[in-house]
């Protein structure tokens, strides 16, 4: 088919078609007119696809089709049903997705971790090359507990919802690029270990562990999530599979910008953790049981949730139509 000489001869119906759609109120005819533009346009799309399923001339007779449709038929559900949806079906099946990936990442941080804590916590020369004695000192003993209770608990917590909600965000984002989620595995793994290897130094990595799990159980989980997430999305560009290239790409990062949104709340609750129980007079066990509780739910709700979501055919993405690819036939 010559596309060109396709687009010339119903050029005139497709422009009119997207006035009707953006008009704001349609007569009696006007409605009728769109509902027959409407029906043809869908045909034309439908042949489009057989010989350019990704061009641009694809993209925009989809968007001017979904706008139609709404005229004609309204809204397709309540705010209220897309986010029960959200939350009971595409958040965590895309959260049973990435379970494997997710422990995967996190195994790589434990090793990188502990490396580094055993090195710097049983080699003298290595901890003088991180800091003097002096200031592991005050890092014991002062600056790495006063970071916890230093500001008020409120605002405390809101910067670090904040700055790891920017952290996730930028590994499901630039996880494409295939350097930046083990760059952040590695960065973030070696503070952790670093920090735990100076009070290892100093015999005292029960205050660490006390101060770190309580809110790090379910932070630092989230921080695999979203690794797990932009390695999802490399992977579908590397390997695509039958579909083409562009498409699983654009499946895999709706499906997992799903991923990035659910942990916005993910990190909430981690955040009210760090800024309300890790520097509370609870006792340790009492604050560590609270970190374990909501890594438990976490995991509860992706994996028995996720599971049951997953195996209805949900994946996170959003519906076929939402996304342009089916559309009504003619």
């Amino acid at each position: 088919m010559d596309m060109d000489a396709f687009s010339a001869v119903n050029a005139d119906k497709w422009t009119r078609l997207h006035e009707l759609a953006h008009k704001g109120k349609l007569s009696g005819p006007e409605a009728d007119e769109l509902l027959a533009l409407y029906q043809a346009t869908s045909a034309h799309l439908s042949l489009i696809r057989s010989v350019a399923p990704e061009s641009g001339l694809s993209a925009s007779l989809s968007a001017t089709l979904a706008q139609a449709r709404t005229r004609f038929t309204g809204a397709r559900s309540n705010p209220m049903a897309d986010l029960e949806r959200f939350f009971v079906l595409a958040l965590p099946a895309a959260f049973y997705r990435l379970a494997w990936l997710t422990l995967a990442c996190g195994a790589a941080f434990l090793i990188i971790g502990a490396a580094y804590a055993i090195w710097i916590g049983s080699s003298p020369e290595a901890l003088r090359a991180v800091a003097s004695e002096a200031a592991a000192k005050q890092y014991v003993e002062e600056d790495f507990i006063d970071y916890y209770s230093e500001n008020p608990a409120a605002s405390f917590a809101g910067a670090v919802w904040t700055n790891n909600a920017w952290i996730s965000a930028q590994a499901v984002a630039l996880g494409i690029t295939g350097v930046w989620v083990p760059i952040i595995l590695f960065t973030n793994a070696q503070g952790v270990g670093v920090a735990a290897g100076i009070f290892a130094a100093a015999g005292k990595s029960d205050v660490f562990f006390s101060y770190i799990l309580p809110h790090g159980l379910m932070e630092l989980t989230a921080v695999f999530i979203a690794c797990a997430a932009g390695l999802r999305i490399f992977w579908a560009m590397v390997s695509p599979g039958p579909r083409t290239r562009l498409r699983a790409v654009a499946e895999e990062g709706r499906s997992l910008v799903t991923v990035a949104l659910g942990l916005v709340l993910v990190l909430f609750v981690s955040g009210l953790v760090e800024g309300f129980v890790t520097p509370s007079p609870l006792p340790v066990w009492a604050k560590i049981a609270i970190g374990a509780a909501v890594l438990a739910c976490y995991w509860t709700y992706a994996l028995v949730w996720g599971r049951r979501a997953y195996l209805a055919g949900e994946r996170g993405d959003l519906r076929r139509e939402d996304a342009g690819y089916t559309e009504i036939a003619a």
